[in-house]
């Protein structure tokens, strides 16, 4: 379809139905995995998808809402834009989580605040950011808490700082010209810590956090830029950012961001590498490259509870207490999905003759550390247990996965199971999690052979390393795809939320499985290029659609009314976006509910009534199109999404997604 009969497609859906979820948020805590998931979800369906499907993103403006059409504005700058705006919050502004400067990076840099200072600057350098332009009152995280309160502690300094003249079009299609105000706020992030957490480290969480850095990281190092103009260009070397012209980065101020997020994700490997890995005895057994778990399991447990001690005045881990000795399904995939993204951005295997010259310059010593020859064969058996990037994604993605297997990966049945615990596993099998499993194995698979990660995972490569680990990993994405349709399928045409081994299927056939189930289906069949996975993925979605979406909503819903969490956000986020790329009509396919301009008008119609409704509970100010303008209000985008100050709460709260809302028609 070409875009001209897109755009007409969708101006007619949305002109024929005036459908508008009623939400009601009934849980305003953060739940970072879910939140993060979502987040990453809402990032690829953001410009990678509108762009996919042929928009030129120079015309978007955040000001200008609904143009070019309401799909393009809703992907292409709110679902991308409150994607990256959320994870700021909980890394720069939450405090919900130890400090960086009292992780192990920087204490290998002597631990103080000035040795941090110094690693800031000089990281700002290496993208040409202005040393003055770095956010004041930053508090940066080596890792997060698995749940907090995102209400503002202390009253928030909104005060102005200066404005801007602008031409704004609103969601209601208010058309006019309005003076802004830049509140102090947006430079100073003093006053934005949240009010409290659980204070639980969980690798759902810590994977979670992980993969919003390093999708965004390979966005914003994935080029350079030449220093006196700004200007984006495709890096031609690995070293053209030493020629005096260019500096790292597709922007200065992107690039920076990449800087940030690269150091913090390096923190959270660190730490992983060395504090968390549990042997059955205690909390930081050893893991190394040869890692094998039939002589001995090391694993991440499910919860470890942290008492922080105060160094530098900020937090640091300061006590760890085992809570939960599970291995989780639901953390091993999410943390396989962000290490195997971090394996390929960081990939310095001498085999891989695609890496992108941009990533290799960001880790050839000068900002990041470059990895020991050793670990640049792609050889295990030789490899060592290094702190630079790629030395920890090589170490950790390799014991995950085969954790994964050996622990959750039941043979005799062909599943991957939820939970394993002191030496058993255990007989449940949840569809959502066997599910996103798939995606964790299709993204681990191609990393390992150095295909396309990041928005080119459904990409061909020039390049297939055929690794055994990818083979292996290809074995299980077919076995666990299998049983999905052999096993998990009712009679319906919808999957069953799950079901005990020998048993029967649990009762529930709920829409987080259904848009679970079809983007692992997608992924599968991208991974084996089997069509009968595609196959199923149409029929699945299609059976879903007809059973499940409320006109009367605008979304899919079990019967009038149901609850949406995060992890229900991002499998409709994901779902929709296969349909859209790998799903929809081609040849003389015709389902009327794979047709792309249908799909676009559901995506518009969910996002708008469900994350707009009332589950986005608050928006940051620029680049999602709210402005702060005096006398008008708290909602001046008139999107439904208020400014963090007026969000609830005492004093407001973060840009972040309620844990939970009942929506209804």
């Amino acid at each position: 379809m070409n875009k001209t009969a897109l755009v007409q497609g969708i101006t007619l859906a949305l002109l024929g139905s005036a459908a508008h979820a009623a939400v009601k948020v009934e849980d305003t805590s953060f739940n970072t995995a879910a939140n993060m998931l979502a987040y990453t979800e809402f990032e690829l369906s953001g410009e990678p998808l509108a762009e996919a499907l042929g928009l030129d993103l120079d015309v978007l403006d955040p000001n200008r809402a609904d143009e070019p059409t309401p799909f393009d504005f809703a992907a292409g700058i709110e679902s991308y834009e409150y994607s990256e705006e959320a994870m700021y919050a909980l890394n720069y502004q939450s405090g919900m989580g130890p400090h960086l400067v009292n992780g192990p990076q920087n204490l290998a840099r002597g631990g103080t605040m000035a040795a941090l200072g110094e690693r800031v600057l000089a990281m700002a350098d290496a993208v040409g950011f202005p040393a003055d332009e770095v956010p004041q009152g930053m508090y940066p995280l080596s890792l997060p808490y698995s749940s907090a309160k995102p209400q503002f502690a202390g009253a928030v300094n909104a005060s102005p700082v200066n404005g801007d003249e602008l031409s704004i079009k609103t969601a209601k299609g208010v058309e006019k010209s309005v003076k802004t105000q830049v509140p102090a706020y947006f430079r100073d992030y003093t006053t934005l810590r949240w009010s409290g957490s659980d204070s639980l480290l969980n690798p759902a969480a810590v994977g979670g956090i992980l993969l919003k850095e390093v999708m965004w990281s390979q966005d914003f190092l994935g080029g350079m830029h030449v220093a006196a103009t700004d200007e984006e260009v495709e890096a031609a070397s690995a070293s053209m950012d030493q020629d005096g012209k260019h500096k790292l980065g597709v922007s200065a101020a992107d690039g920076f961001n990449g800087m940030m997020l690269t150091e913090q994700s390096i923190d959270k490997l660190a730490i992983l590498q060395g504090q968390l890995g549990f042997d059955g005895k205690q909390l930081g057994a050893a893991i190394t490259p040869q890692y094998d778990p039939a002589k001995g399991i090391v694993y991440f447990p499910h919860q470890v509870k942290v008492t922080e001690s105060a160094k530098n005045d900020v937090g640091a881990i300061g006590k760890l207490d085992l809570v939960d000795a599970s291995s989780q399904l639901r953390d091993s995939w999410m943390l396989l999905w962000p290490l195997s993204e971090f394996f390929a951005y960081s990939d310095q295997r001498s085999a891989n003759s695609n890496q992108n010259p941009a990533f290799h310059a960001v880790f050839d010593g000068q900002p990041f550390a470059a990895a020991p020859v050793a670990n640049q064969s792609g050889d295990l058996s030789k490899a060592t247990a290094g702190q630079d990037a790629f030395s920890l994604a090589l170490n950790l993605s390799n014991m995950v996965f085969k954790n994964l297997d050996a622990l959750h990966f039941n043979r005799k049945a062909g599943t991957l199971v939820d939970s394993w615990k002191a030496g058993k596993q255990g007989q449940h099998v949840t569809t959502f999690d066997a599910a996103y499993a798939l995606v964790a194995l299709q993204i681990f698979q191609r990393a390992q052979d150095a295909l396309p990660v990041g928005y080119a995972a459904g990409d061909n490569g020039e390049l297939n390393l055929n690794t055994p680990q990818g083979k292996e990993a290809l074995v299980l994405v077919r076995k666990q795809a299998d049983f999905i349709l052999n096993q998990l399928m009712g009679k319906n045409g919808l999957v069953y939320d799950g079901l005990t081994l020998g048993g029967k299927p649990d009762a529930g056939q709920s829409v987080d499985a259904q848009f679970a189930a079809v983007r692992g289906l997608n992924s599968a069949f991208l991974a084996t290029q089997d069509t009968k996975y595609r196959n199923a993925a149409r029929e699945l979605f299609i059976a879903t659609d007809k059973a499940y979406f409320n006109a009367k909503a605008g979304t899919w819903l079990v019967g009038s009314q149901g609850d949406y969490t995060p992890w229900t956000q991002a499998a409709i986020s994901g779902g929709l976006r296969a349909a859209m790329l790998n799903l929809r009509n081609t040849g003389a396919e015709n389902a009327p509910a794979l047709e792309l301009a249908q799909l676009t008008q559901r995506y518009v119609s969910w996002f708008r009534g469900t994350v707009n409704g009332g589950m986005q509970m608050a928006e940051w100010v620029g680049d999602s199109g709210e402005n702060i303008i005096q006398g008008a209000g708290s909602d001046t985008d008139e999107d439904g999404v208020p400014q963090v100050t007026a969000a609830g709460g005492q004093h407001g709260t973060a840009m972040v997604m309620a844990a939970k809302a009942r929506i209804s028609e």
